[in-house]
């Protein structure tokens, strides 16, 4: 198959495509020259729109060459071969593919323009992070949803019919998807209302996260030992949220002893887990005061709380995890039983 394809082309078309090539990689390789040498001398805003220059000549570059090599393959008429006649566009398999073309070029480029030139303008004017965030899906919708109704009608496809079509879809298609457009709408709504937003730290059930990203169908949660979570964006309009980011984080121990123990002589115990926890650990704030309460009365337990203030919900349970450590340590040396320790004291006798 190879050598029916080299065959095919003849000398002067191998030179020919061979130029061509040498004159876009060239072509590529000058523009961003031209644009560092500029960028050395304008201001701020033109330095940091280098790599959208050059992420747009490299794309460029690659499209060209996609290009050229469909027009120089030998016997190139299926790429002019008519698919479908409408409102006397002929579309051909060319312009399909040129269509997809558009859409990829615009999904890249509004992405480029978002991240460093808008960027800038919201730390330039001190907008909220959060509703830059919402700003740049704004615009992102906008363009796509234009480039995509650009591709559409470039290949003879009605949009006010394909509109009918869908409207006519999505009567049927609600019913059986109702949790994925409740999602949506929802999603629609944290954007704009921002009850939560990119970067905050939130609390949902017992799992503490920052938000990474809001989308319009779910938001990407990332926890310190969970990983990720991707929580459908209905939860946070019909559940109650904690949002921590405002409040200091918390390394919370719950302890029970057994009745009959001396509570000032566990309360003591317990001060002095939290005193040698702030002795050899990093990351407690000394700001916040630790607070260490007698909480509860249960059936078989008296339940004391331990809060320490610390720096991020990273490191929230590891200074839980050695709290207990400590804590386990020091009732074991001063005799304080736990309940489960005299229930089964009492089964055995």
């Amino acid at each position: 198959m190879v050598d029916t394809f080299i065959k095919d082309i003849s000398r002067e078309e191998i030179i020919r495509l061979a130029i061509m090539l040498v004159i876009i990689i060239l072509f590529n390789w000058g523009i961003k020259k031209l644009a560092k040498f500029s960028a050395a001398k304008k201001s701020q805003l033109f330095q940091k729109a280098l790599p959208i220059i050059d992420s747009i000549a490299d794309w460029i570059t690659f499209y060209g060459i996609i290009i050229l090599l469909l027009l120089t393959i030998p016997k190139t008429e299926w790429l002019f071969y008519t698919i479908y006649s409408n409102r006397e566009v002929e579309v051909t398999i060319l312009m399909i593919v040129i269509a997809f073309m558009i859409v990829s070029l615009a999904h890249r480029l509004i992405k480029l323009f978002n991240k460093y030139i808008l960027s800038t303008v919201y730390d330039h004017y001190g907008v909220d992070k959060g509703i830059g965030f919402t700003f740049n899906q704004i615009i992102y919708y906008i363009v796509m949803f234009a480039a995509i109704a650009i591709s559409l009608t470039s290949v003879g496809i009605n949009l006010t019919a394909l509109g009918a079509v869908f409207g006519v879809l999505g009567i049927g298609i609600g019913f059986g998807m109702r949790n994925v457009a409740g999602n949506f709408i929802s999603g629609i709504i944290i954007l704009f209302e921002r009850p939560i937003e990119v970067g905050e730290i939130i609390q949902i059930n017992d799992k503490v996260g920052r938000v990474e990203n809001i989308r319009l169908r779910s938001t990407v949660i990332r926890t310190a030992k969970e990983g990720t979570l991707i929580v459908p964006n209905q939860y946070f309009i019909e559940q109650i949220i904690k949002n921590r980011t405002s409040a200091s984080m918390m390394a919370e121990v719950n302890v029970s002893v057994a009745y009959g123990a001396d509570t000032k002589k566990v309360q003591a115990l317990l001060e002095e887990a939290v005193a040698e926890i702030k002795l050899n650990e990093k990351g407690i704030l000394d700001q916040t005061p630790s607070d260490i309460r007698f909480v509860d009365f249960n059936n078989k337990a008296m339940e004391f709380l331990i809060e320490i203030p610390v720096v991020n919900f990273e490191i929230k349970e590891q200074i839980e995890s050695k709290l207990r450590h400590n804590i386990a340590a020091i009732f074991i040396e001063n005799d304080i039983q736990l309940p489960s320790m005299t229930f089964q004291m009492d089964e055995s006798k």
